[in-house]
């Protein structure tokens, strides 16, 4: 039962080994195609993926500001009353003893 255990145990690392391996690897294939650049890198991956869209025109550029404005506004107007309630806690005397 435990040379199962230890052998199940040995596989899964081999595996994972071999998959760090793979993605090492195709980290610095990806690098050296941009000329180790990380931050173009990181574009990149995030125009393939959707998570940016690349801004052509000046209205494009201020949606996408306008849009980032919105959000901090929301956060704000949520946190604010948060943090004055905290600060305007009822003040109760705390007893010492002596």
């Amino acid at each position: 039962m435990a040379t199962a255990k230890k052998m199940t145990t040995g596989i899964m690392l081999a595996s994972s080994a071999l998959l760090m391996l793979w993605v090492a690897a195709a980290f610095i294939g990806a690098l050296n195609q941009v000329n180790w650049q990380v931050s173009e890198l990181m574009r990149q991956y995030m125009l393939a993926t959707g998570m940016m869209a690349p801004l052509h025109t000046l209205v494009d550029y201020y949606t996408h500001i306008k849009g980032i404005e919105y959000l901090i506004c929301v956060s704000f107007f949520v946190a604010f009353p948060v943090f004055v309630k905290y600060i305007n806690k009822e003040k109760r005397p705390i007893p010492v003893m002596k």
